[in-house]
């Protein structure tokens, strides 16, 4: 299946079909519901919380981050003071747990995130890992995609030393499209996107976008055999 870099760096929708408030490619948004109707009959209301994202509200996160008017969070989800970081620290900062507009999967309509709604409000939700381990309020539905997601299609990108992401147990990604897609990349078009744009710590960015996108876009965990 062959996609326009468009619909690659988040500036298209012409692959997208709309759910709930938000918008997914076609075949992920079949799997889902199949997922999500199944996991209702154990007693697990999966929710998205994000899905679509194109880039310029990736870029909107970016630039808020940048800027000090979101905050900036390590490995441990602790608040960093970013006075006195050099642009290059920032952007290892942002990395950590934003994506570079123009390389989120989100763009893709194939992945997205997802929280409990019995067992937490969207308004209470914080999308940290604590959330999603054993006294967290979606402990049960992490150990229920442990165990099932895989049979939807359906697997965790971003794990503890097999992505260069940090690992994020929220987020799913539709591996039947997705794999598809992240073998079209282009750094090139990327590029290109990036000298075009207005994002905050673009000169620090272009020289280093080719191990950035090594490091945040092809590095994930492999999808399930």
């Amino acid at each position: 299946m062959l996609r326009s870099h468009k619909v690659l760096l988040g500036l298209s929708q012409e692959h997208l079909k709309p759910f709930g408030n938000g918008l997914l490619e076609a075949n992920t948004l079949a799997a889902f519901m199949r997922m999500q109707k199944a996991a209702k009959r154990d007693g697990i209301h999966i929710t998205p919380c994000s899905t679509f994202r194109d880039f310029h509200a990736q870029q909107a996160i970016w630039d808020q981050k940048a800027k000090g008017r979101r905050p900036l969070l390590d490995h441990r989800n602790h608040v960093v003071n970013i006075q006195g970081k050099t642009d290059n620290e920032l952007i290892d900062l942002i990395l950590l747990w934003s994506a570079l507009p123009g390389t989120s999967r989100h763009h893709w309509g194939t992945d997205l995130d997802v929280f409990d709604s019995l067992a937490i409000t969207a308004k209470q939700l914080q999308l940290i890992d604590s959330e999603y381990h054993e006294t967290g309020p979606c402990h049960s539905l992490s150990k229920w995609l442990d165990a099932h997601a895989k049979d939807y299609g359906f697997y965790r990108p971003y794990q503890a030393g097999l992505s260069g992401v940090s690992p994020e147990p929220w987020h799913l990604s539709y591996y039947p499209i997705a794999k598809d897609l992240l073998a079209q990349f282009e750094l090139e078009h990327l590029t290109h996107m990036i000298k075009q744009s207005n994002i905050q710590l673009k000169q620090a960015l272009l020289p280093r976008l080719k191990p950035l996108v090594q490091e945040y876009v092809l590095r994930v965990a492999p999808p399930p055999e």
